[in-house]
């Protein structure tokens, strides 16, 4: 079976989210798709499985630890390595824990997908919470799965350092902690802590922007929007919110495929 590393929301190769695409060439168990993806140990391993002709392909993500329900740069991964290797083009449909999710060719090598909406309830912010992240908040949400905290400037995102194992004590799977952009060339930053699904810091989260685009869109008053990550390795999410749904873009790069031996 083939296998890849794509690394995505990026033009550049070693920046971005890396995830591991394989393609699955006969159905392997859950126990299997686990096992590589510890091996793996990107923060997402995607199976992408051919259903036949005129039915969606099946599309399932593993962090190293867990399998979960939702993962937009394994999906962007995915459809690039289908898109790049011509086994795919125009619209595909992957069926996925979270429905069916559609990725198209866009202009200049970006693909976008069609993602559900989560916008994020406000709550009262956890005494642990604001210990673990070291910071005041200006507001706390709680999304379909993650917990969004606003902070008051885009230097408190990009200079903080959570305790970690302190989040661990949340029940959510990760936080979004987000600010306006200083820069007019991105609307809104973020960073994504997601240490109960085994991934201490995640480079950029697809699936965040799930929730980031409906709450900046209602913030600024604009659907298409732009959000930087800043992580170490950084990474660019175009989003467009249309009600129900949020149309998350970016690039991605392929950085070496080959085939498994097991």
């Amino acid at each position: 079976m083939r296998i890849f590393t794509v690394d995505s929301f990026t033009d550049q190769a070693f920046k971005g989210n890396p995830a591991a695409v394989c393609l699955l060439d006969s159905p392997r168990s859950d126990e299997w798709m686990q096992a590589l993806a510890s091996e793996m140990r990107h923060s997402e391993t995607a199976y992408v499985e051919h259903q036949g002709e005129g039915r969606p392909r099946s599309l399932r993500w593993f962090t190293p630890a867990v399998e979960v329900a939702l993962c937009g740069h394994a999906t962007l991964a995915s459809a690039h390595v289908l898109y790049t290797t011509g086994e795919a083009s125009g619209s595909i449909e992957f069926s996925t824990k979270s429905g069916i999710l559609t990725t198209n060719q866009l202009d200049h090598g970006r693909i976008s997908m069609d993602f559900p909406s989560y916008l994020p309830e406000e709550i009262t912010a956890p005494a642990t919470l604001i210990k673990a992240l070291g910071v005041s908040p200006a507001w706390v949400g709680m999304g379909r799965m993650d917990l969004l905290v606003e902070v008051e400037s885009e230097e408190v995102v990009r200079d903080l350092a959570p305790d970690i194992n302190a989040l661990t004590a949340l029940d959510a799977r990760a936080v979004c902690v987000t600010a306006r952009a200083a820069s007019g060339d991105v609307d809104y930053v973020s960073r994504f802590f997601a240490p109960n699904a085994g991934v201490p810091e995640d480079p950029v989260t697809g699936s965040a922007h799930c929730m980031l685009g409906p709450y900046w869109s209602a913030k600024l008053g604009r659907e298409a929007l732009v959000g930087a990550q800043l992580s170490q390795r950084g990474g660019i999410v175009h989003t467009t919110v249309r009600g129900e749904r949020t149309e998350i873009g970016g690039t991605a790069v392929t950085i070496w495929s080959g085939e498994l031996h097991v």
